[in-house]
């Protein structure tokens, strides 16, 4: 009997009833099948090694695919750990799964790791590689999965066989001597496996909870060919660099305290950088008839538990009482928007309405989550909620994708578009979520914006589009995101008398950026290196005076720039040039006007740019027009 698998490009053909994905790449190509290490069948990321029998569609993975990449690093995952198993015999293993970029596994180890260690697994891991023991899949019974995993004296495996339904058969994956409980998939040979490195050691706790043993985690990437490795390899050197926290310390823009982890302190020029930021966004929005507001920190509890947050949202809260009445800090400024909207009557004719906030927010993140201003507990959301009718959806969400790629256009930042769908945890009918992501894939088509779908990823109100932005050295960031709300105005009873007299229900955007200023932040600073543009940077303009005698002309030109509200600052000490000029360097000051006596003599300044070595001498007003045109412009 015969099956017919459809391919992504419309073509159907034939196939014998139980081919496996790895035989079809062979019947393609011999050099596909050298290169397929997963497949999707029918949507879902399989094993190439699992009979086919039924007709579907099938998408073959190479490692140029998402879920590609993750077979081959999961495959890579269990490689070390046979190697662990091979050197340390004593030792338990936990999980191992492949993470977006590279993969873990954690230990239960009475030795400690060190980065001899690693040196000792990855010698070991060649070893393996070099032997090219066959992967086996296999599935058994609970039960038999559980005398295994017990016989073994695999603790952990027993935990989580124990947690599998009975009558539920268990996968298993097996390379010479080492096996693991697994779904996989995995790559069809560990030979596939040509470079690889191990990163780092880490503490996790068994199954991230804090009342369990902490285990040891060793991480890792891999690739199929050395290029990819040594590329990033580099790439990572190059962000350790870029690294925001180690710029912010020393460009003096921000800091994170003991006194309050996850909460930063931003010093004064971090918050010349921060008001920049909001300024612009505020004009920009004004622009297109955003109005601002301004929401309280505390709300009544039953305010959260109208909005759905306490139930969906509470482990991330904090809490306090006030006069014997239970409050909940803001952890989102929505439940705030809804109550300004209800205040007053509202018509149709009011509708679009655009309502902006730059809404400080607190959640509730694990201190091991923590990470510089990318995950903190307290930030500001540049948050906007647009109250409109069934009809203005697609303007509506169309008028903010381009408002995003102005945004990012502007920074030099690349993107990348996910859809988020109905997540497990959600409120409202599954019809109205269904009607909902419609109306974003319509809005998405509409703007010529290519997709991917992201299965239940959406906030537990409403699907969502989400922006990933590339920055300068190729990694990604999700910062904007738009969520359309059918839920939060019928929770709240919103309403809009429309053109019949009569109460109309509104739909609601939910909608960020930058997403959050202080993170953000964080962002620019690593994409630009801490060089920020002009407009951007705290101090746009260094005045080196070249001998003490010329400080009164240096203060002079000082004075007219910042009467154009250009920041200076002037370095009039007694050093040598070279050494003022190396100090501006690495303070990354966009602009040195240098100061000697035939700029006294002329009234004119030496240009030294941060981007070029070249200078150039200017009259003093073309050297302020001149800044003064690129502030304008916000040139890169």
């Amino acid at each position: 009997m015969s099956i017919k698998i459809t391919f992504p490009d419309g073509a159907v053909r034939e196939f014998e009833n139980g081919i496996t994905s790895l035989e079809v790449a062979s019947s393609i190509s011999k050099n596909l099948a050298k290169q397929v290490l997963a497949a999707e069948v029918d949507g879902v990321v399989t094993d190439i090694r699992i009979p086919i029998e039924k007709d579907c569609t099938l998408k073959l993975l190479t490692f140029d695919d998402e879920a590609g990449k993750k077979a081959f690093w999961h495959t890579t995952s269990h490689v070390m750990a046979q190697a662990v198993k091979r050197l340390y015999p004593t030792v338990k293993v936990a999980i191992g799964p492949a993470i977006d970029n590279g993969f873990y596994y954690d230990f239960d180890c009475e030795e400690a790791f060190t980065p001899e260690s690693l040196t000792k697994i990855e010698k070991e891991m060649k070893k393996i590689i070099g032997e090219n023991p066959k992967i086996i899949r296999y599935e058994l019974s609970r039960e038999d999965s559980l005398k295994k995993a017990q016989d073994a004296n695999e603790i952990y495996k027993v935990e989580l066989c124990e947690a599998i339904e009975e009558g539920e058969a268990i996968s298993f994956y097996e390379q010479g001597e080492f096996w693991d409980l697994c779904a996989g998939p995995h790559i069809p040979a560990v030979s596939m496996i040509k470079s690889f490195k191990l990163l780092s050691i880490a503490g996790a706790y068994w199954r991230g909870d804090e009342k369990n043993k902490m285990l040891q985690r060793i991480y890792g990437i891999s690739f199929p060919k050395q290029e990819l490795l040594d590329e990033y390899i580099h790439i990572q050197e190059e962000a350790k660099k870029r690294d925001h926290r180690k710029l912010g310390k020393e460009l003096d823009l921000f800091s994170i305290m003991e006194e309050g982890p996850g909460f930063p302190f931003f010093h004064p020029k971090g918050m010349i950088l921060r008001n920049e930021l909001e300024n612009f966004w505020r004009e920009e929005h004004q622009k297109r008839g955003y109005d601002e507001v301004k929401t309280p920190m505390i709300l009544d509890s039953e305010l959260w538990k109208r909005s759905g947050h306490w139930d969906n949202y509470h482990e991330n809260m904090y809490f306090t009482t006030i006069d014997d009445r239970d409050f909940a800090i803001k952890p989102m400024n929505c439940p705030g928007g809804m109550l300004l909207f209800n205040r007053k009557v509202v018509s149709y004719k009011d509708l679009p309405m655009r309502v902006g906030e730059l809404g400080n927010v607190h959640r509730h993140e694990k201190s091991g989550a923590l990470h510089g201003l990318m995950r903190v507990r307290c930030f500001t959301q540049d948050d906007a909620h647009i109250f409109m009718t069934k009809d203005q959806i697609k303007d509506e969400i169309l008028g903010v994708i381009q408002l995003a790629d102005y945004f990012y256009s502007l920074f030099g930042f690349s993107y990348h578009v996910e859809l988020s769908t109905m997540p497990e945890k959600h409120i409202g009918e599954e019809a109205e979520w269904e009607e909902a992501t419609n109306k974003l894939i319509e809005a998405l088509n509409a703007a010529g914006k290519d997709y991917v779908i992201n299965e239940g990823d959406g906030a537990f109100y409403g699907p969502k589009i989400d922006f990933h932005l590339n920055d300068a050295i190729g990694r990604t960031w999700q910062c904007g995101t738009i969520q359309l709300d059918f839920q939060l105005p019928e929770r709240f009873d919103a309403s809009y008398i429309g053109p019949d007299g009569e109460k109309h229900r509104p739909i609601v955007i939910h909608r960020v950026v930058f997403g959050s200023i202080e993170r953000f932040i964080g962002i620019l600073t690593e994409h630009f290196a801490g060089a920020f543009p002009l407009w951007l940077n705290p101090v746009q303009v260094k005045i080196l005076s070249v001998n003490e005698e010329y400080n009164a002309y240096c203060h002079e030109i000082a004075d007219m720039l910042k009467e154009l509200k250009i920041r200076v600052e002037v370095d009039d000490r007694n050093e040598k040039l070279g050494y003022k000029i190396r100090e501006a360097q690495l303070a990354k000051i966009p602009y040195m006007f240098v100061v000697g006596a035939k700029e006294a003599q002329e009234r004119t300044v030496t240009i030294r740019s941060r981007k070029t070595e070249e200078q150039k001498n200017l009259p003093i007003e073309e050297a302020a027009a001149m800044l003064v045109e690129e502030i304008k412009t916000k040139a890169m």
